[in-house]
């Protein structure tokens, strides 16, 4: 009886090892398909770049490779991202090659009189660290690979879609938005203001946290990620893949509603292409709003805002974080709005439609184990309409809305925090309570004890 059930226990482990096989081939192949997509995207988008005669990502990717970086930071929180899935002997290897090269770089750009930058020897060891587990068939870590690599791609597939957003859309619709903006008591012009009082101690710090938050994101993430190399289990959902899906989506709007913001379109930023130097002393109101021609190097990439939400998806996901993760999340939010409204960068408007882009993408992706439940299904049906509503109202109410704010304003409020409200109550209330039965999580217990790790 013995030996039956030992024999039986060596067919188990031997289907189970067979099973594990089976899935690594199917995830090898799986992200194969996956760096075949962003191969032919990026292709795409060079050869826009060079029928419209600007650089492109190819270039930029050469230039993190053996020129000079664009971004010091956003390269090594990429290899740091790829580090989380690859075992203790394989960091620490990467990390020695990666600031050796960073080092001898930096002394030789210095030597020829070139500017200080690192980066390259990240994005070479991270190269080299993708053929490395794809030899090894390390499936934990060619996904954390593929997922500090995407991260670096989308930078570059983004400036170049800036660029695209300046060529097929050679007006904007910054008066539209402006004149909406009068119901939310034009922000851009009061934190300006604000800002102007501080001094230049506030800006610094503001400025920092803003072009900081992909740093930010990936440290959130590296945290949720803890642990996945010694075969913790991956999360089922985590920031990284909010962060991707934003970045995916929302620059689609900059085609449909195209706008520079007020510093550009208001102010002396525009390099003569502005309405009127009226930024930020001056709120201007014109109800005859019309297209204006804009120049064809300044982005249409403000509505929405997407450092909006960005920001609101990394302090989502720190609600579940220690202490000072939470702390670090509610902080970069709060100043990230006040960059983008305090630098001219944004409108209001442009915030209000960042939060209900980033909580109805967040819901598609958000607990996954949960399915597509009455409750989800009815949050991101609302989410999306209430986005299609509010651009559509920026763009043909704009007239109404800033003549009655006292209207419009409030039921632009009640629009977002409809959503806020609605998304709270589908993931977040306390489970058994009136708000998450009403969100659809009265069978919470169910799903949630098929959790392979839990949701962030």
């Amino acid at each position: 009886m013995s030996g039956v059930l030992q024999g039986d226990e060596r067919k188990t482990r031997a289907a189970a090892r067979s099973d594990g096989r089976s899935d690594g081939r199917s995830n090898l192949r799986l992200y194969g398909l996956g760096a075949v997509a962003v191969v032919l995207f990026l292709g795409a988008l060079q050869i826009a770049a060079m029928i419209k005669g600007f650089p492109g990502p190819v270039p930029s990717m050469w230039n993190d490779i053996a020129g000079t970086p664009k971004s010091m930071a956003v390269p090594w929180g990429g290899l740091a991202l790829a580090l989380v899935g690859v075992n203790v002997r394989t960091r620490i290897w990467a990390l020695s090659l990666a600031v050796a090269i960073d080092v001898v770089g930096a002394i030789l750009r210095l030597d020829a009189g070139r500017p200080f930058a690192v980066g390259n020897g990240a994005v070479i060891v991270l190269a080299g660290l993708a053929v490395y587990t794809v030899w090894h068939r390390d499936v934990s870590g060619i996904r954390s690979v593929c997922l500090g690599g995407l991260l670096i791609l989308a930078t570059k597939a983004g400036d170049a879609w800036l660029q695209i957003t300046t060529i097929v859309r050679p007006y904007v619709l910054d008066e539209y938005a402006q004149l909406a903006d009068h119901a939310l008591g034009n922000p851009s012009w009061v934190v300006a203001n604000w800002l102007e009082i501080l001094g230049p101690g506030a800006y610094a710090v503001l400025h920092w946290v803003y072009i900081q938050l992909p740093v930010a994101a990936i440290a959130i993430a590296i945290y949720q990620l803890r642990g996945v190399a010694s075969g913790r289990p991956w999360p089922t959902h985590h920031l990284v893949r909010t962060f991707l899906l934003i970045g995916l989506v929302g620059p689609i709007f900059y085609i449909l509603f195209p706008v520079v913001g007020p510093m550009f379109a208001f102010g002396p930023a525009g390099d003569g292409f502005q309405i009127a130097n009226l930024w930020p002393t001056v709120v201007p109101f014109d109800t005859s709003p019309s297209e204006i021609g804009f120049d064809g190097e300044t982005p249409r990439n403000c509505m929405p805002s997407l450092h909006t939400a960005w920001a609101l998806s990394l302090f989502i996901h720190s609600r579940r974080g220690p202490w000072w993760m939470q702390w670090g999340g509610t902080a970069w939010l709060v100043c990230t709005l006040a960059a983008t409204l305090g630098f001219g960068y944004h409108y209001g408007v442009d915030l209000v439609a960042g939060v209900v882009l980033c909580l109805t993408l967040e819901s598609i992706l958000r607990d996954p184990e949960r399915g597509w439940d009455r409750g989800r299904i009815r949050l991101v049906a609302y989410g999306s309409t209430v986005m299609l509503t509010l651009l559509l109202s920026y763009r043909y109410l704009a007239v109404p809305i800033g003549t009655y704010p006292e209207l419009f304003g409030p039921a632009i409020v009640v629009l977002m925090g409809s959503v806020v409200g609605m998304f709270y109550a589908t993931f977040f209330a306390a489970p058994g309570s009136a708000l998450a039965i009403w969100g659809g999580r009265a069978g919470e217990e169910t799903f949630s004890s098929a959790r392979r790790a839990p949701s962030r």
